[in-house]
């Protein structure tokens, strides 16, 4: 049931990481999955996350 596997969103509950210095990388934290591209995901191209997201069977 989609509903029962819904989490507490709240302190802590982060999605992805983003660093942008001194190297540049984002993590999503569900998939673990980590480009080194941020400029294109903070431009809204999340699809490779999206993709794993249900690749993976992410809810």
């Amino acid at each position: 049931n989609l509903e029962n596997s819904k989490k507490e969103i709240g302190w802590g509950s982060q999605i992805r990481n983003y660093v942008l210095q001194p190297y540049q990388l984002v993590k999503d934290n569900r998939t673990n999955i980590e480009v080194t591209n941020p400029e294109k995901v903070l431009d809204g191209d999340i699809s490779v996350f999206l993709e794993a997201s249900v690749y993976q069977g992410i809810h």
